[in-house]
């Protein structure tokens, strides 16, 4: 496709290691959301562990950070001072212009539910949120983030059109589970683009064999060390 997309979805999975997988989910999460803050990107919080960052230049700078990333540290709920690897899955999902891509209304399965959102407010006492079950593909997605059902449904159909757009380019619509494979891998231990290692303070990234410290100051937002080796290369 010729044209650069709009913004992209980053979706974050907790893989293996449990509760201290998803507390680094976290971490990922709050990570790419103040970079994007810090770049002024427009970004917008669709579900737990998914977000929409509205910019042309996000996925030339972010899309490297699809894969595993593996942490390994002291979890603040460990008594005995074990270290813990644990991992979390990165999708980077481009989403383009609005497309010509027609779903067939038969294809899909459409079901609503309260949203997670906390309080007492409006999103809580009515069915806003929506879930979106693509059959052929099997390809789940869901939206929270708007007030009304009538918007969140539009914002997962748009979002499950970009995901069958991508899996198109890759000669992959068949198969949408073979291309989050390609990304995210199993979510072992042993397949990682990157580790943050807290007990020597060091961020590796074995793709390109190069390293950074100050682990917190780039969880803190501060990615463009490592934006810069990936984007400087044209990886």
């Amino acid at each position: 496709m010729n044209n650069n997309p709009n913004s992209i979805i980053i979706e974050i999975r907790a893989g293996a290691g449990g509760l201290e997988a998803s507390i680094f989910s976290d971490d990922l999460f709050n990570m790419y959301f103040k970079y994007a803050q810090s770049q002024n990107w427009g970004v917008k919080i669709i579900e737990p562990g998914v977000m929409e960052i509205k910019s042309p230049e996000a996925y030339k700078k972010l899309k490297q950070e699809a894969g595993v990333h593996r942490v390994q540290r002291v979890p603040a709920t460990e008594k005995s001072g074990r270290i813990h690897t644990s991992t979390s899955s990165v999708s980077i999902l481009p989403v383009y212009p609005e497309s010509e891509m027609e779903i067939k209304p038969e294809d899909l399965e459409i079901t609503f539910s309260r949203s997670g959102g906390k309080g007492g407010q409006n999103v809580n006492k009515v069915e806003t949120a929506v879930r979106i079950l693509h059959k052929p593909t099997g390809l789940v997605v869901r939206s929270e983030s708007e007030r009304s059902q009538q918007r969140n449904r539009e914002e997962a159909l748009r979002i499950l059109k970009a995901k069958l757009m991508r899996a198109k380019e890759e000669a992959q619509v068949g198969s949408v589970a073979e291309l989050r494979r390609e990304q995210i891998g199993s979510q072992a231990r042993s397949e990682k683009i990157r580790t943050y290692n807290f007990m020597q303070d060091r961020i590796t990234d074995h793709r390109v064999n190069k390293s950074w410290h100050n682990i917190e100051k780039i969880l803190g937002g501060n990615l463009n060390p490592i934006v810069s080796a990936f984007v400087t290369r044209n990886v």
